[in-house]
């Protein structure tokens, strides 16, 4: 399982590298007339609406209404950082609910559920399961999903520092483990509907749920999880027409895989071969 977060991880750093920031900016389509006027008006599309717009569809184009549902949850997350934060009192509430459902028997199978729905999301690749992209576009979505969970997750949790509920470490907003599994539900249902979706996001949700019967976090530090989940997901899709235009995708190319285990390490992987 470490080789193949390896893997992953590495495969990011490159997409990242050659990933520009480009701007978004207004949707105006002029009707041209002329076959002059029609050069003109392309390219005034082009520099009103931008290289972006003008490559993306519905399937990874940015719409304000996709933040709506990870920013609410951000948001209440937020209500729930430091001791004198409005969500504290709700915070200790459920930790000792579940400390007392727990009885002192701790269960840490969500260590490992974490990655089923990416692997999930992943797998379906290998079935006939109806995609809204090819395999190389869905492995690129995953793999700048992940890149953003890991640069968003980190990044908050070494800048605001939370302290854990079971321990000093400070590093507990927002839920690592959280964010991974809504990542991956998050994946499964923008690519294959609610249908495969629903059962990724009831997965997600365990995962959530066993950080707070572990006490390995807070109430709000799993809802800030979802929350960046969410987002990083919608991320993967609107980089897209970049990673499109990077790796030349195309419905033609056939892309390989298959499973792999080195039982002297004891890891997991994954080989891959891609044609072009």
């Amino acid at each position: 399982m470490r080789l193949l977060q390896h893997i992953i991880i590495l495969g990011t750093v490159l997409l990242a590298i050659a990933s520009p920031m480009v701007s978004f900016g207004q949707n105006v389509t002029p009707e041209p007339t002329t076959t002059e006027q029609q050069h003109s008006t392309q390219s005034v599309v082009l520099r009103k609406k931008g290289w972006w717009q003008e490559h993306s569809d519905y399937t990874t184009r940015f719409r304000a209404e996709q933040l709506v549902v990870p920013g609410a949850l951000f948001l209440v997350g937020t209500l729930g950082i430091g001791e004198n934060a409005p969500m504290r009192g709700i915070n200790l509430t459920v930790r000792d609910g579940m400390a007392s459902m727990r009885n002192g028997r701790y269960i840490h199978f969500d260590d490992y559920v974490q990655y089923l729905p990416v692997a999930t999301y992943l797998g379906l690749c290998a079935t006939k399961a109806k995609a809204k992209h090819t395999v190389p576009e869905r492995i690129a979505v995953g793999v700048v999903a992940y890149i953003s969970m890991t640069a968003l997750t980190n990044g908050l949790k070494y800048t605001i520092r939370e302290q854990r509920p079971d321990s000093g470490a400070r590093n507990s907003f927002p839920s690592g483990h959280t964010a991974t599994a809504f990542t991956g539900a998050e994946l499964v249902r923008a690519e294959y509907g609610w249908g495969y979706g629903l059962a990724a996001y009831t997965v997600a949700t365990g995962v959530a749920f066993m950080r707070l019967y572990n006490e390995r976090h807070w109430l709000n530090d799993i809802l800030a999880g979802a929350s960046v989940g969410i987002i990083s997901a919608q991320i993967g899709y609107w980089l897209l027409p970049l990673n499109r235009k990077i790796f030349k995708m195309n419905r033609r190319k056939a892309l390989v895989t298959t499973p792999m285990y080195y039982p002297e390490q004891q890891a997991l992987g994954m080989a891959c071969a891609m044609s072009f």
